[in-house]
């Protein structure tokens, strides 16, 4: 089985977990249920639809069907209700980023590789399609989107380096490279923010 038979599979992974993150996103805000559909809904098509637009492949994937639609609404809707009567850890909106950052960075750079842009090129779209989702959804909710907050813990980083580790190994198959870059994303982001790994900040010499 290769990478392009498994990606309608990863694109609907991707979704639901993006609808997942936008609807923890809403914890704390007094937002209802409509407000909360729509940040769902940003975070589980914002990467796909900047990939597609950027990569000229239109109509975005999910108006070609009703089938992701369908998903990200089911999926915030059972997450709405769920987290009324569960009591969700503090820490799940964080991971269900990092595994949607994962999902949507492979499905961009394997769109790239799929189109033969150049590698750089391919590494950009994988980056834009994993963080524009969390970029809108925080912007709906008039934060600075967590990419470009000080102190963020590797995050365009852990999708950089796993968008190259995709590419690296696609000649070895592309459904190798691509779970090794998932891996990548995945570990890099998820150790970051367990260690709070972070980039040096520019400073100057006084």
């Amino acid at each position: 089985m290769s990478a392009t038979d498994l990606q309608p599979w990863a694109e609907h992974a991707g979704i639901t977990v993006g609808a997942i993150s936008g609807v923890l996103s809403a914890r704390g805000k007094n937002i209802d249920l409509f407000g909360v559909l729509v940040l769902a809904l940003a975070a589980a098509f914002g990467g796909g639809t900047a990939r597609d637009l950027l990569s000229g492949d239109t109509p975005v994937a999910w108006l070609r069907g009703p089938s992701q639609m369908m998903n990200a609404v089911i999926t915030a809707l059972i997450t709405f209700f769920a987290a009324r009567w569960v009591r969700m850890p503090q820490g799940l909106l964080q991971i269900a980023d990092a595994v949607s950052l994962a999902f949507f960075v492979m499905l961009g750079t394997g769109k790239g590789l799929a189109l033969e842009f150049s590698a750089p090129v391919a590494v950009l779209l994988g980056v834009a399609t994993g963080v524009t989702g969390g970029i809108v959804r925080d912007v709906i909710l008039r934060e600075v989107p967590g990419v470009l907050q000080r102190g963020i813990h590797l995050y365009a980083t852990a999708a950089i380096a796993g968008s190259v580790v995709y590419i690296l190994l696609e000649p070895s198959g592309s459904l190798a490279g691509a779970t090794a870059g998932f891996l990548t994303v995945l570990g890099l982001r998820l150790a970051a923010l367990r260690w709070a790994i972070s980039l040096p900040e520019f400073r100057m010499k006084d």
